[in-house]
């Protein structure tokens, strides 16, 4: 079965930086767009990034743009979100998710929890 498992998260001060993992499991890791998205305390789930199944473009929402770099390994079945210049409004639970379009199911791994603060 599909299995979206998050890591990397932590407590960072702001300025500082993270890079979360999401292992991919049961599904053709590579040929979907995965993305990145965030749940704040408090507030609704917000988009941060996808990028394409071959990796070649990526996307980013304008409150993390310049600071957060996607990235993916297809080898590894691997998807990848560098943060830097962390900010404490990051503060939140991040997830992985993917739309399999086809059957118009949705998938999300269980979220690694990111804290920004002094």
């Amino acid at each position: 079965q599909v299995q979206l498992v998050e890591s990397g998260g932590g407590l960072v001060q702001p300025g500082g930086s993270l890079r979360l993992s999401c292992a991919a499991s049961g599904f053709t890791f590579s040929t979907y767009w995965m993305n990145w998205v965030r749940q704040a305390p408090g507030k609704g789930l917000e988009w941060v990034s996808v990028i394409r199944s071959g990796g070649g473009s990526t996307y980013y929402a304008d409150s993390v743009k310049g600071r957060f770099t996607i990235s993916r390994d297809n080898a590894k079945n691997t998807l990848y979100l560098q943060m830097n210049s962390l900010k404490p409004e990051d503060t939140a639970v991040y997830y992985c998710y993917f739309h399999k379009v086809l059957i118009n199911r949705h998938y999300w791994g269980q979220g690694t929890q990111v804290t920004v603060s002094s």
